[in-house]
C-alpha cells in the first residue's frame, strides 16, 4: 500500500535525474539498492535530517557512490524522519 508524504516524493513522481525543482535537494537512501527522494531544503536545519546528514560525512566523506548525498539508512529509517518532520 502506497502513502504520500507532502514534502517528499521520489524520483518516479516528477524529479528525474537533473530535474529538481527550485528549493528541494536530491539524496539517494537505502541500504542494497538506493532509492532517490527529492526533499525541500528547509529539512537541512531540523537536527534529525542533520543527524542523517553526519552518518553520511562519517561513512562517505565527500565521495558519495551514486554521485550525489547518500544518506546510509533504511528507506523506511528515512521515511520516518521526513515524516516527522512533514508534521512539525
Amino acid at each position: 500500500m502506497g502513502f504520500h508524504l507532502p514534502g517528499i516524493f521520489t524520483s518516479k513522481q516528477g524529479a528525474e535525474a537533473g530535474n529538481v525543482p527550485k528549493g528541494y535537494l536530491a539524496v539517494y537512501v537505502g541500504e542494497a539498492q538506493k532509492k532517490r527522494f527529492v526533499v525541500p531544503i528547509s529539512y537541512l536545519k531540523s537536527p534529525s535530517f542533520q543527524n542523517l546528514l553526519s552518518q553520511a560525512e562519517e561513512e562517505f566523506g565527500f565521495d558519495h557512490p551514486m554521485g550525489g548525498l547518500t544518506i546510509p539508512c533504511t528507506e523506511e529509517a528515512f521515511i520516518d524522519v521526513t515524516r516527522s518532520l512533514n508534521t512539525l
